[in-house]
């Protein structure tokens, strides 16, 4: 059954709420790209009053779907999913970039995606220059434009080695409990010290890890881009490979706010109308988890964390779309972070940095661009060193827009901040 787009539209009151919230909004003031702007056009695309041209693809594509308006709507109407199934129509209809097509390919063929990140390794610094590098990361940005790296756009660098190939299958820290590790792609090839993080946190916790190797893609990009054949694939495969895991593992955590989401609730929209996949989707939500949720509600790290002192360092948090948003996350990291960390609160914490996906980042980068400029404004006023997001997406992004404003903090994972205590910090 196709997505009911006049059920949606039908069932918006206008009350305008949405409006107020909305990042593309905020940024264009137009009508027309605003929540219940696009909830009119998808009804009107089911009347056959409108026709899927370039203006309907542009207004369209020009969606954050950060979720602000699911968050706020009185009735709690999915116009992100609306959004993404129309994607999807526009996506059947003048179809998907051919590198978008091949970097959703490469992300459905890891062995393929080992060998490019080794070479792209070796090669980045021939047509990227380092900008920034810290003890945690290094950023890069191209010598020229290029249809998925933009010429003044940051973005990490290639690890030398990825993080699932620098271990084993399964890691024995002498507990009771083990968990698998969904690292998520980012974290694999770029940010590495996200997943190493994972692994000494659990070491403390005496928790032994799976690192579950043969996982695919959570299939967010394409997701997000219409290509829902893609998704299903990626999505089918990791449900029954979590399966056949869960039968031995307590959890599956991940460390990645967009993959968790991804995993947790898209793949319930994404099988809505498929009774068995929509079941099994479900049953494997007992035991995901994101990274900091997990270890807040059922470890001990808030204890151990707590006789490590409290830092001079003061932080501010971001809270990812996907997490605070789409799951309801928000307070866990930052009970954990505050155990050492002063955290000076932002004035619009849960405000989008503007990510908003592959096809936001390429063809809609202006837009991506000043929605980021808009969250730096926010940043620069707490007067902080480091903002701390539980997704790589907001990280990569947050990034990009304060070497933008030339500023000198940097955004990082909570998991890298809380290992950087368990490392350094004293009894």
């Amino acid at each position: 059954m196709k997505y009911d787009f006049k059920k949606i539209s039908d069932s918006c009151v206008k009350c305008g709420k949405c409006i107020q919230v909305c990042t593309i909004y905020s940024i264009n003031q137009d009508e027309v790209t605003s929540p219940r702007g696009f909830l009119d056009l998808v009804g009107a695309y089911q009347r056959g009053e409108l026709k899927l041209n370039e203006d309907a693809k542009n207004i369209f594509e020009s969606c954050f779907l950060c979720t602000n308006c699911v968050d706020i709507c009185p009735s709690s109407l999915n116009v992100d999913t609306a959004i993404e199934n129309i994607r999807s129509d526009i996506a059947d209809k003048y179809g998907i970039s051919w590198y978008k097509k091949t970097a959703f390919w490469l992300l459905g063929h890891r062995t393929m995606l080992d060998i490019l990140s080794k070479m792209g390794y070796v090669f980045q610094t021939c047509g990227l220059v380092t900008e920034k590098s810290s003890k945690f990361d290094k950023s890069l940005h191209t010598k020229f434009d290029l249809p998925l790296l933009k010429k003044e756009r940051l973005f990490p660098a290639i690890a030398k080695k990825s993080f699932m190939n620098s271990h084993g299958e399964y890691i024995h820290n002498g507990g009771i409990r083990t968990v698998g590790l969904f690292i998520g792609c980012m974290a694999n090839y770029a940010y590495t010290d996200i997943g190493e993080g994972v692994l000494n946190i659990c070491k403390a916790l005496n928790i032994n890890v799976d690192l579950m190797k043969k996982q695919a893609c959570c299939g967010a990009p394409m997701y997000f881009t219409g290509d829902f054949k893609a998704v299903k694939k990626a999505a089918k495969f990791n449900i029954e490979y979590f399966e056949k895991k869960l039968e031995k593992l307590d959890a599956i955590i991940i460390p990645e706010a967009t993959c968790s989401a991804m995993i947790r609730v898209d793949y319930l929209h994404l099988f809505e109308d498929d009774e068995e996949w929509l079941k099994r989707a479900k049953n494997i939500n007992k035991k995901i988890f994101l990274a900091t949720e997990y270890f807040y509600k059922y470890t001990r790290l808030k204890k151990i964390l707590a006789k490590k002192g409290i830092s001079e360092e003061h932080i501010t948090y971001h809270d990812p779309c996907h997490a605070r948003k789409m799951q309801g996350i928000y307070k866990e990291p930052r009970e954990l972070l505050s155990q050492n960390y002063n955290i000076v609160e932002m004035s619009d914490p849960n405000k989008c940095c503007g990510f908003g996906g592959v096809t936001m980042q390429t063809n809609r980068y202006n837009l991506s661009k000043k929605a980021g400029q808009q969250k730096i404004e926010m940043l620069n006023n707490t007067g902080v060193k480091i903002v701390s997001a539980e997704c790589s997406a907001c990280k990569m992004q947050l990034n990009n827009a304060l070497n933008l404003a030339k500023s000198d903090m940097r955004c990082m994972n909570p998991i890298e901040l809380i290992n950087f205590i368990l490392e350094n910090g004293n009894e």
